[in-house]
């Protein structure tokens, strides 16, 4: 009988193991890095900017430092709400090999500015937040939970996938996105105060 019994035992750990799969040490600090080093650069960005270089716009229909905050604090959350979507999924490591991008490279295509994106209506800046303080501490706030997430979850994010326009990502990937997104609309900030015309002190 016991000979029987040890094999299931045995067989079952296994499985156990194989489903439970935890992000690595290297995995979270590298997501920790990414994430507080976007949080730091945005709110850099912003210090010292008074009400109209904060309201300036190079064109009528273009954004401005303060809808840019907006926008980066609105995605903060809708972003961090698709990666918790994810988790209503089954991990499954049989799609691994569907994700074709690497963490550094879905960083880098974020990022790059040269190809511009229409933005969904949900994600446009309409004053929600109230204030353009209160818009940075709802990005604060949510920033922090989020670093605090990735330290301490136990989720599998690597087996959970999602379907993005350029193709699919695991519901880790959708944290680094987050944070490359931050980094993009840091730099269409940048662009605006590089303007010839943009306000000075």
């Amino acid at each position: 009988m016991k000979k029987v019994i040890l094999p299931i035992v045995l067989l079952a750990l296994f499985a156990f193991t194989v489903v439970k799969s935890t992000l690595t040490d290297a995995e979270r600090e590298f997501a920790v890095k990414e994430l507080t080093k976007s949080h730091d650069h945005f709110l850099n960005t912003l210090e010292g900017l008074n009400e109209e270089q904060l309201n300036y716009k190079v064109t009528d229909d273009s954004w401005s430092i303060a809808e840019c905050a907006e926008h980066i604090a609105i995605s903060e959350n809708m972003i961090f709400g698709m990666m918790q979507g994810t988790l209503t999924q089954e991990p499954d490591p049989s799609k691994r090999a569907e994700v074709k991008v690497t963490d550094e490279g879905l960083i880098a295509m974020i990022e790059d500015r040269s190809k511009k994106v229409k933005t969904g209506e949900p994600f446009e800046p309409s004053g929600k937040y109230g204030s353009f303080e209160e818009t940075v501490e709802e990005f604060k706030t949510k920033r922090k939970e989020h670093i605090e997430y990735v330290k301490s979850t136990q989720d599998d994010l690597r087996n959970r996938y999602q379907q993005l326009p350029f193709g699919t990502v695991d519901a880790y990937q959708i944290l680094l996105f987050m944070s490359g997104h931050t980094e993009r609309h840091i730099k269409q900030m940048e662009e605006v105060m590089d303007d010839e015309d943009f306000p000075m002190d």
